[in-house]
């Protein structure tokens, strides 16, 4: 799973982890989106990318938008040229990683004055959660129906 860690200059969530996207133009599909926001954020070549659908679109009420997770499949290693106002750095999760429940828990942090209990996903160190969590979740869900 490609991930990014979101630098600390953006407007929404700085420092948090997340999946690549951002603001579809007017006339562009959601999947167009997706692969335009892709290639802007981290630069890779999208010749050969396959795109399999979309999940469930996703209200995130701190940024007041609509994400609509969309699923691809890139075969090969992919080269990256960050874009270095909006990307601090790349993060590859196997989805194998994700998939183990060793490497899901749960923690009460303090949100807005009161304490939340956040499920999140731990990757060396880093803490995967809120709408990526979820969305990744949901792709998990829908693996582990298909198998």
């Amino acid at each position: 799973m490609l991930l990014t860690r979101r630098t600390e200059c953006v407007l929404h969530h700085r420092g948090q982890i997340s999946l690549p996207g951002g603001e579809q133009h007017p006339g562009e599909s959601l999947e167009a989106t997706a692969l335009r926001e892709t290639v802007e954020e981290l630069g890779p070549d999208l010749a050969s990318v396959r795109v399999l659908g979309r999940l469930t679109p996703l209200y995130i009420p701190p940024s007041n938008y609509c994400i609509y997770p969309t699923v691809a499949f890139v075969p090969g290693p992919l080269e990256f040229h960050l874009q270095p106002d909006e990307v601090a750095e790349v993060i590859e999760v196997p989805v194998d990683h994700l998939a183990d429940p060793a490497n899901t828990r749960r923690e009460t942090w303090v949100l807005d004055g009161r304490d939340v209990e956040v499920p999140l996903y731990d990757f060396e160190g880093r803490k995967i959660w809120g709408a990526t969590a979820m969305v990744l979740a949901e792709f998990l869900a829908l693996l582990e129906h298909h198998e």
